[in-house]
């Protein structure tokens, strides 16, 4: 909501304007008419880490995002958002996502450079018809068979922050398997054949092993917006799917890590009052995920 001085200090200096240009307190009322504005900007604490780009082309972009930034501008997330990012500093003013990817979670979100080709690209993400893997990393449990396929129903009310699952036909599914484990940890590999809201987080807290930094499953806690500590430990790994224009196959990878594997201690100790503005571990290169124990 705008406050009322807010709205006077625009009126006055020409902020507010109809089909004719800027009105003043002294335009005349018009039934049915309307005016436009542009909303003030939320204060917004930088997120100091880089966006990679793994690919780009005269039609798609692939980047490489990390924790805690958003991929498209929503609430208090506007600037801070993996899209005006890119538009910004690679000038590419009509660059538009074929799909999103949790703030919180980090890895590979495919843009589209030509905004005509969306449409074929987005579609891809509608029909199921891309190849998605994900890495999480979270408690072992030796007793846990894997791999397997985790099916249940997930709900996401409006205005509520979690997803929950609830009896009836599932409409959400992903398989599920370990990839290596040391000292209590696991490294898992997770492949969504659905796309529902926190789907990959629901799921694996459903067989008792949440992916660590998860402030959602399976309990809500309140972490401020300028905390970039304990990232969730998911990572969107790989996409892979036939291009619908080329018709040629197509398979890009992650260059990032999860740092809880391969320093717990610094993932578990790292803050927001702590960060430096130097290397982070948890955005160390690589070559792309694997099946073996590093």
């Amino acid at each position: 909501m705008v406050a009322p001085a807010r709205i006077d200090e625009l009126l006055r200096t020409g902020g507010i304007v109809d089909l004719d240009g800027p009105i003043t307190p002294e335009t005349q009322f018009v039934p049915g008419g309307a005016v436009w504005f542009h909303r003030d900007l939320p204060d917004e604490t930088p997120v100091p880490f880089d966006i990679t780009v793994v690919h780009r082309d005269t039609v798609l972009l692939v980047a490489d995002k990390p924790h805690f930034l958003a991929t498209i501008p929503r609430g208090r997330h506007i600037l801070q958002t993996a899209l005006v990012r890119l538009r910004r500093e690679l000038d590419l003013p009509d660059l538009v996502p074929a799909h999103r990817l949790d703030r919180a979670t980090a890895g590979l979100v495919l843009f589209v450079v030509d905004p005509a080709r969306r449409g074929a690209y987005q579609t891809l993400f509608h029909r199921r018809a891309v190849r998605k893997e994900y890495e999480a990393i979270a408690r072992y449990d030796p007793d846990l068979e894997l791999p397997r396929v985790v099916r249940s129903r997930i709900v996401k009310d409006k205005q509520v922050l979690a997803a929950r699952e609830v009896p009836g036909e599932p409409n959400a599914e992903t398989e599920i398997e370990l990839l290596a484990h040391r000292d209590g940890l696991g490294r898992y590999l997770l492949r969504p054949l659905t796309g529902r809201t926190h789907q990959l987080r629901l799921h694996m807290n459903s067989l008792g092993i949440p992916i660590l930094g998860d402030n959602f499953y399976p309990t809500i806690t309140d972490k401020p917006v300028d905390d970039f500590g304990k990232p969730l430990q998911l990572l969107a790994a790989s996409l892979g799917f036939t291009d619908p224009i080329t018709r040629q196959p197509r398979r890009f990878d992650s260059t990032r890590t999860l740092q809880a594997w391969h320093d717990p201690d610094g993932w578990a100790t790292v803050s927001a009052a702590g960060y430096t503005g130097g290397p982070v571990a948890g955005d160390a290169p690589t070559h792309g995920p694997t099946s073996t124990d590093p």
